[in-house]
């Protein structure tokens, strides 16, 4: 089965009118940017090169996760990691790509800009040379039902998208350390310190041997400094107790808020569907795309689902209170208005 999906970028976030006041359509930490992050990021020194081998950086990552450094991959974004593991997957001989059902446009876009061919069948990851795995996944923020079978495949590469982890608000990963040991992990803690426009990430390699020859691949492929002095110092930060407890902390709200949202949510008639992470998706009583307009003129903005093969859902990042009340009166006059 051979995806007829268009592989246009689509995302959340801000738009050629700026970042809208009550923007649903992102999932970022919605309590705020880690304190400690931005005192790090302001005093960081951006007069001069960060180390090109980021030696000091790689091995506190690799502490703080417990594996040996030579498996650290630096990255200046989940992203862009995305395109290099696919660009290193086509150097090597690969030729298809496994997608979940629904996932993020840009492993689709990566493997269409290097000559992958896309399938999404769930018994087609067998003949994959790359399979890319999320969870909490992305739209749904749900556990991905067949992570455990692909962790211990030994067909191809996989990668685990760890996107949502630290943001994780309910159920428990499916993934145990030894079967994360068998994948590929890809972190970007900027979602969890509220920091999305600071972009870094890092990959985990597998535990062995067999992921030396990707390894190697993605270090020729990498750029010269994939990381300014800002992305450095978030990742550092990222690390240490100071943050590590204010994300703890930033959960606990999360949960309060994501609670009263879906509340406010079904209150307009919405079917919310179950999800572990900040974010869920929702079955609106009305066609989102129609009002999104009028929504954006009132400050809202909501992630539209079609691009991820839901049509008729929208995906909302957890907000503050007064930006639910923004998004019930909202919604509230957008269809009102729409009906006349």
């Amino acid at each position: 089965m051979t995806s007829d999906r268009s592989a246009d970028a689509v995302h959340g976030g801000p738009d050629e009118s700026g970042a809208a006041p009550h923007d649903f359509s992102t999932n970022g930490n919605a309590v705020g940017s880690c304190p400690a992050a931005v005192a790090a990021i302001r005093a960081a020194d951006a007069a001069h090169y960060p180390d090109p081998r980021y030696t000091a950086l790689r091995a506190r990552l690799a502490r703080f996760h417990g594996v040996a450094t030579e498996r650290i991959v630096i990255a200046a974004s989940a992203s862009e990691l995305i395109h290099r593991i696919s660009a290193a997957v086509a150097q090597g001989g690969g030729s298809q790509v496994w997608l979940p059902a629904h996932s993020y446009g840009d492993y689709e876009r990566a493997a269409q800009a290097w000559g992958l061919q896309s399938v999404r069948a769930p018994a087609s990851h067998a003949s994959a040379a790359l399979r890319w795995c999320c969870e909490p996944s992305s739209p749904l923020g749900q556990a991905q039902a067949d992570l455990v079978q692909h962790a211990e495949s030994t067909n191809g590469i996989c990668v685990l998208d760890m996107a949502y982890e630290p943001l994780r608000l309910e159920g428990r990963a499916s993934l145990d350390a030894a079967q994360r040991d068998r994948v590929w992990q890809l972190w970007t803690p900027n979602k969890a310190m509220g920091l999305t426009g600071i972009r870094a990430a890092y990959a985990i390699a597998p535990d062995g041997e067999d992921a030396v020859p990707l390894l190697q691949r993605l270090d020729r492929l990498a750029p010269s400094w994939p990381l300014g002095m800002h992305g450095v110092a978030l990742l550092e930060t990222w690390t240490g107790d100071e943050a590590q407890a204010w994300l703890a902390q930033s959960l606990q709200t999360l949960r309060v808020w994501k609670a009263e949202q879906r509340a406010v949510c079904e209150l307009l008639g919405w079917h919310c569907l179950p999800s572990d992470g900040n974010f869920f998706c929702a079955r609106t009583d009305r066609s989102y795309p129609p009002l999104a307009a009028a929504l954006r003129a009132e400050g809202i903005k909501l992630r539209d689902c079609a691009s991820f093969g839901l049509p008729s859902h929208v995906r909302l990042g957890v907000l503050p209170p007064q930006s639910q009340q923004a998004l019930k009166e909202g919604w509230t006059r957008a269809t009102a208005s729409n009906e006349h």
